[in-house]
């Protein structure tokens, strides 16, 4: 794979100096040769210097007036905008606010905003607001498919590349406040002397941009990297030895922000290894984080070979022992049940740990959704989820209002999303994934943003302000998502991909290192019909739901279409709401998904006119891969699934153009995406 280095660019460099090639991402302010704005500080700090210098260098409007307030703590690291007389008071109890204050004014002079009446205020919906990079050692990037890592780690801490403070930049634009640095599939050797030194010289880097840095830590370090007999969290000596190692971090890194877990799944050491539980490991940690402030993210994505049902495994392991884990520790839970799948209904486990902090996970990169060559804006997937009742606490129990603090008050609440940040000159792979990026930023301040606003802002940023273009890309993006889903897996199916890589469909796939790894286990086709029966029948997953969710989910008549199959085997000749049966509405909904693809090559192809050469052709290439991948998806999913259903295809849709037994025989070599 090839890679281009990004050149360094500071923040006053005229816009000729640019190519478009996508390398500014969504910070490509006007620089016209105007005067410089004039920005009033009697303030001054590494956060409050870079604000002035992005409003000095960019903004056009009155001059900016800084204040800091403390009667503002209310608004934790968010701001206050208000227009006064000639001029704007920009007002935060923190220096972070300043500078996100200074980014929401550029972002409304990008977006052709009003900026002459201001009056509004801005408070963060969670506090920390991070990214997790599964970024390895050795830079290669675990379900990564934007080039090798962007940390340098043989180079650093004495060569530092000019993308680490662009990427600070482009993450402070948004209000992300936080990052974890390296895989979940955590390397022991992070925490080594050496590589610490390499940590603190990133964190340093980000630091002036609010951003705290954060690790991933291997369960079993004090035993490969301490020389400690054993990982057992109830060992002396493995509490000594984790004291120690973060006193040295703290020494290094003051303002450093915790530790990400995944222990006792897919084969990572954990406390379970000891017979221990989560709440032991987890508790050992935040107990020697406690002083200094830090915090245990501990993720609840745990599966190990099993005969219950994948889905419930979560739940099962972690309402135990709601209530035993210290306050400084948050359950980290994949949105979904599974595994970031193009559509999952909820994870049960939101609103079921009554007494625990919660944290949602998403996933920007795109593992299960084409990769970095399929157009998917993530936007409605991240809003589906937060949007989602629980019932957990009567109805309106939100994910959002969950999670946020607004119903159940808590210490310090949190939002995450693995990265698709890599080293490719456009940051993410395809143009178009950085607006999974930015929206994830904009959505975990503000969960109440609407997907289409934030798809409107990230357009109007990235590409153009005429409506010639925003209004046609916009409606793209905003399909995009459920014409993925029509053309991979429709009405509930789901992980019926290719084996390891995860990025072609293998329906028929039945022989793996364990059931679950198979696709036949989700979609348990038969002569019968499909779906996965999680009903009080079948597997009893439906219990996990708080009422009236349960019932709603364990009977077909109310089941959501789109979720049909999550929780029902359905009989092919099932009839659907539109009175087609299942097997007429699976063909349909996979026509679909291909004609929309085919739609957006139309319609981008219109939009020559309003963009640059690069990127234009750049996204018409990807596009060309999606309409074939979409096409790939259908044929594949469909000759496989009519061997069950013996009915044809109906005639009014288009006709398979690959024969089964050919698409059987392809196989990826997909080795360098990960």
């Amino acid at each position: 794979m090839k890679h281009i280095y990004l050149i360094v660019f500071t923040l006053v460099l005229p816009l000729s100096l640019f190519a478009e090639d996508g390398s500014r991402l969504w910070l490509r302010f006007s620089q016209s040769g105007q005067e410089k704005a004039q920005v009033i500080s009697k303030y001054k700090s590494p956060s409050i210097d870079i604000a002035r210098q992005e409003l000095a260098a960019h903004w056009q409007g009155q001059p900016v007036e800084f204040q800091l307030d403390k009667k503002l703590s209310y608004l934790k690291d968010g701001y206050r905008i208000k227009s006064d007389k000639n001029k704007i008071i920009l007002s935060a109890s923190q220096d972070a606010g300043l500078l996100y204050g200074a980014y929401h004014l550029l972002r409304l002079q990008q977006t052709g905003a009003d900026c002459f009446n201001l009056d509004m205020e801005e408070s963060p919906k969670y506090d920390i607001r991070i990214l997790n990079h599964w970024d390895n050692l050795d830079r290669t990037v675990e379900r990564g498919y934007a080039g090798y890592s962007l940390w340098k780690w043989d180079e650093l801490p004495n060569t530092l590349s000019p993308r680490y403070e662009a990427y600070a930049r482009a993450n402070a634009s948004v209000g992300i406040n936080a990052t974890v640095l390296n895989n979940v599939n955590a390397s022991p050797q992070i925490l080594t002397d050496e590589h610490l030194t390499k940590v603190k010289a990133l964190a340093d880097i980000f630091r002036p941009y609010g951003i705290k840095v954060y690790l991933s830590v291997n369960f079993s370090s004090p035993k490969v990297i301490g020389g400690v007999k054993d990982s057992d969290p109830l060992n002396p000596d493995v509490r000594k030895w984790w004291q120690d190692k973060v006193k040295e971090v703290y020494t290094l890194i003051p303002d450093f922000g915790g530790f990400l877990v995944k222990a006792n799944s897919e084969g990572q050491p954990g406390p379970q290894d000891y017979g221990r539980t989560h709440a032991d490991g987890a508790n050992m940690l935040a107990d020697v984080l406690k002083p200094y402030n830090g915090i245990v993210m501990w993720r609840a994505f745990v599966y190990n070979p099993t005969e219950e049902d994948r889905a419930k495994q979560a739940y099962t392991e972690f309402v135990p022992l709601d209530g035993q884990f210290r306050d400084n520790v948050i359950i980290q839970i994949k949105n979904g049940p599974v595994d970031f799948q193009p559509r999952e209904p909820f994870n049960p486990l939101f609103g079921a740990l009554k007494h625990t902090a919660e944290m949602v996970e998403f996933q920007i990169t795109q593992e299960y959704l084409g990769f970095s060559n399929h157009l998917v804006y993530l936007a409605s997937l991240f809003k589906e989820t937060l949007d989602s009742d629980t019932y957990s606490d009567g109805k309106g129990s939100t994910i959002a209002r969950l999670t946020d603090g607004t119903l159940r008050p808590a210490k310090l609440t949190a939002i995450s999303a693995v990265a698709n940040i890599g080293e490719d000159t456009n940051w993410c792979g395809h143009h178009f994934a950085q607006a999974n990026w930015y929206a994830f930023g904009r959505l975990a301040w503000n969960h109440e943003l609407p997907s289409e606003t934030i798809a409107d802002e990230w357009i109007k940023m990235t590409f153009s302000n005429n409506d010639g273009f925003v209004k046609p890309v916009k409606e793209i993006m905003l399909s995009s998502r459920e014409a993925t889903v029509d053309y991979m897996m429709p009405l509930g199916l789901h992980h019926i991909f290719a084996e390891n890589h995860h990025y072609g469909p293998e329906p028929w796939l039945s022989e793996a290192g364990r059931p679950d790894w198979t696709a036949v286990y989700y979609h348990k086709a038969d002569s019968a019909g499909l779906g996965f029966d999680r009903t009080a029948a079948g597997s009893n997953a439906v219990s996990q739901y708080f009422p009236p969710l349960d019932k709603v989910y364990g009977t077909i008549e109310s089941c959501p279409e789109n979720l049909l199959l999550w929780f029902h085997h359905i009989p092919w000749d099932y009839k659907m709401k539109d009175s087609k049966t299942l097997w007429d509405a699976l063909c349909y909904k996979y026509d679909s998904g291909v004609q929309q693809v085919r739609e957006y090559q139309k319609v981008w192809d219109r939009m020559e006119q309003y963009t640059d050469e690069q990127r234009f052709r750049e996204v018409q290439s990807k596009l060309k891969i999606q309409a074939r991948d979409a096409i790939w998806w259908k044929d594949a999913c469909l000759l496989y699934f009519q061997t069950f259903s013996n009915r044809p295809v109906p005639y009014d849709i288009e006709r398979p153009v690959h024969e089964l037994e050919d698409l059987k025989k392809i196989k990826l070599d997909m080795k360098h995406h990960n």
